[in-house]
């Protein structure tokens, strides 16, 4: 319920506002002939009936923004004429200042249609871009159950810098979702280049520490190209797991990403805090001891990785969002349920009002008999239904 009623109150609240701009341009006419007949002669309406024009102009199409300023102009000729003052020298330059104003509402108009029309076809490569770059995962890889989102933390917003992948290779299902410093294309640059990596390396290297190793190297490589890069700036949490094809065990390397989650089938709930806190990657402080950490995924169960974007959403208070405490007890049938669950519920801690972008990856091990679900990946901002 908290995203549905979240989305429902920004619709309603888009919708009044777009009602209230179109009538504000017939208001503003009404307000200067009410002003022009309460008031003497020499007080003048003209500026209400040419910031009706100017009103319009962004928002209205060309030919609403015509009949707008052609309104302004035949109430104010017919104000003159009434008064039996058309020919005086101030009506007629009043008259001459709304065509003028008319006439830059039209060029205005034209700007801001053409800006609408480059920034929305920007949006439309900016989310192909992303959804080549973050396909969508199938829903049953290697014998797993597979769920995952991108939502963005503005409305129409698709380019981010929080990654995931998951690849069937033969050591098993491996996985990784991380969160790129940063916004915008060289975030872009950044997540490109460590699935790029990352599905190359899960199939070639036999070890969990060498896929890292590989994500490290790559990174540093785009570094010298690029001619370096602060490493306080173009550094990448990430948390990468395997799974071997017919083992419960879930091993993991965690290089500085909030810890993932296991959601076992009783409710019970484990935090997969590593044995050693290890740096980010790419930050290029030498080479780092990767050990990985060994859990184990029982029939049933469920792991869950997520961005920064989850677990510091806070509330009106400022309390930031707890997934561990507000799913520990918690039922799911599936990863595609859990990760609903988890999108409604932090929605409804935040009150919709998110500030960083939110990667969810949950990989379920079916229990005998469990069927398996369509997921999909949905990149979508914040007020978009």
């Amino acid at each position: 319920m908290g995203k549905r009623d979240g989305r429902r109150g920004s619709v309603v609240g888009n919708a009044r506002s777009r009602r209230f701009v179109r009538v504000l341009p017939a208001l503003m006419i009404c307000a200067g002939l009410v002003l022009d007949l309460v008031t003497p002669a020499e007080v003048t309406a003209v500026p209400l009936f040419a910031a009706a024009s100017l009103i319009a102009a962004p928002f209205f199409s060309m030919a609403g923004t015509i009949r707008v300023g052609g309104a302004a102009i035949l109430v104010a000729l017919a104000i003159r004429i009434s008064d039996g003052a058309l020919g005086d020298v101030v009506p007629l330059t009043d008259l001459l200042t709304l065509c003028t104003v008319t006439a830059f509402s039209l060029v205005i108009n034209r700007v801001v249609s053409r800006r609408t029309e480059q920034l929305a076809s920007a949006r439309v490569i900016a989310e192909t871009a992303m959804r080549a770059v973050l396909p969508t995962p199938e829903d049953r890889i290697g014998g797993l159950l597979v769920a995952a989102r991108y939502e963005a933390a503005q409305a129409d917003e698709f380019v981010g810098g929080d990654l995931f992948a998951v690849a069937d290779t033969p050591y098993g299902v491996r996985l990784v979702l991380g969160d790129v410093r940063g916004k915008g294309l060289d975030a872009v640059a950044a997540v490109a280049v460590v699935i790029g990596a990352f599905r190359e390396a899960a199939e070639q290297e036999r070890s969990l520490e060498g896929v890292v190793q590989r994500l490290e190297r790559a990174l540093a490589r785009e570094s010298s190209r690029r001619g370096g890069l602060d490493s306080m700036e173009g550094f990448v949490t990430a948390v990468l797991a395997e799974i071997p094809a017919g083992s419960d065990t879930l091993r993991i390397i965690n290089r500085g990403h909030p810890e993932p989650l296991v959601l076992h089938a009783d409710g019970a709930l484990d935090v997969l805090a590593p044995s050693v806190p290890a740096l980010p990657l790419g930050m290029g402080l030498g080479a780092w001891p990767d050990r990985s950490d060994e859990w184990t995924l029982p029939a049933g169960s469920m792991f869950l990785a997520f961005t920064d974007g989850l677990s510091e959403a806070r509330d009106a208070k400022g309390v930031f969002y707890d997934p561990a405490a507000r799913l520990r007890g918690r039922l799911f049938p599936g990863p595609d349920e859990l990760l609903s669950a988890l999108t409604d519920d932090v929605r409804l801690h935040t009150g919709g009002r998110s500030t960083d972008d939110l990667a969810l990856l949950a990989v379920g091990r079916p229990a005998p008999g469990q069927q398996a679900r369509r997921t999909t990946v949905k990149i979508v901002g914040r007020d978009r239904g």
